[in-house]
């Protein structure tokens, strides 16, 4: 067992690396603390919600919404939720979305941490303080940065998580090793997702050197002025992509890492995209597309990360550097068109 605490603005978030879910009870008092989960979860783990509040949400990228917030939101006060009232949330990206934006709204902002159940929420979703709805196909376009009070890995949930949702993280964890750590690439490469399922001291090793690299970058950069604008590799198209065709979020940052290290070729004379595109099939993501160019750019071009005309594209220089790179909107519309001669 292991844990590290980070200041992000000088709030300290305590990550409980490798422990068990029981241990929840020392961290936070039962009597006074609400768990939310979704139906899975709470169906595949039934033994944790015993003895706790708890409110189970119908699970699913579609629930991510602001009619899901106002059913909670009328639950706790039925609850009789406080100031006092810690929020947990178990479950993966969408519950921890759902449980740190209510968190943060609920008589102006009560304590909120996370036990998060899937990889890509280990890894990408839970950390960082970004907690964040949909508006129809408009990916987070609603949302707050606020971070948690703590974060409790228990890897043993994993156990119970399919195939696809394994691949669904990974691609949160070589976008990591794209932007940051070329050593973690090369290590992605010689290994495989089986292995890693198989052997759970690697895979623990594995989430928390992506866990150390998120929540650096984030400790830097917490309102994202900078750096952590390059957490959004393969994001932009990506999300244009995700709610429109029903892609897993993982699928979705695959196929948008894709073509970025297309327009990297393009813009930064990047050579490697046939080494990303390789790793990322290793793993079991999609990397080529067929979509509709006219419809995503209508979507991206409402994406959080442009500004005015321009549209803060993240690139690659080399495996392992990610640089942002402002692009005309009018010219990354013909660039995203371009891509479908691919």
């Amino acid at each position: 067992m292991k844990k590290l605490t980070y200041r992000f603005s000088g709030v300290p978030v305590d990550y409980y690396l490798d422990h068990k879910v029981s241990a929840l009870k020392k961290i936070t008092d039962s009597k006074h603390s609400v768990l939310i989960t979704d139906q899975h979860i709470y169906d595949a783990h039934p033994a944790i919600f015993k003895g706790w509040n708890t409110i189970v949400l119908r699970a699913g990228e579609a629930y991510k919404v602001q009619a899901t917030v106002d059913e909670v939101v009328e639950q706790l006060i039925a609850m009789g939720a406080d100031r006092k009232t810690t929020l947990v949330g178990i479950g993966g990206g969408v519950v921890t979305d759902l449980t740190g934006y209510i968190a943060s709204v609920y008589m102006r902002g009560i304590r909120f941490g996370f036990v998060p159940t899937s990889v890509l929420a280990l890894v990408d979703a839970s950390i960082g303080g970004k907690n964040g709805i949909d508006v129809g196909v408009y990916k987070n376009m609603v949302g707050i940065i606020r971070q948690p009070s703590f974060l409790l890995h228990d890897l043993q949930l994993l156990r119970t998580l399919p195939l696809a949702e394994w691949q669904n993280g990974f691609a949160e964890i070589i976008k990591h090793a794209c932007i940051k750590d070329a050593g973690l690439f090369r290590q992605l490469q010689a290994g495989s997702l089986e292995e890693l399922v198989a052997n759970p001291k690697k895979a623990a090793a594995l989430i928390e050197r992506n866990v150390r690299i998120k929540s650096e970058v984030v400790r830097r950069d917490e309102t994202e002025q900078g750096e952590r604008k390059l957490l959004n590799f393969g994001h932009t198209l990506g999300h244009a992509l995700e709610n429109q065709y029903e892609l897993s979020h993982g699928q979705a940052v695959s196929i948008g890492m894709t073509y970025a290290c297309h327009l990297s070729a393009k813009l930064k004379g990047f050579k490697d995209t046939e080494k990303v595109v390789r790793l990322l099939e290793q793993y079991g993501l999609p990397t080529y597309a067929a979509f509709d160019a006219d419809k995503a750019l209508e979507v991206l071009t409402m994406d959080k990360k442009r500004e005015r005309k321009q549209m803060n594209y993240i690139l690659l220089e080399k495996i392992g550097r990610g640089v942002i790179e402002p692009i005309p909107v009018t010219r990354l519309g013909k660039m995203i068109r371009s891509l479908q001669e691919l």
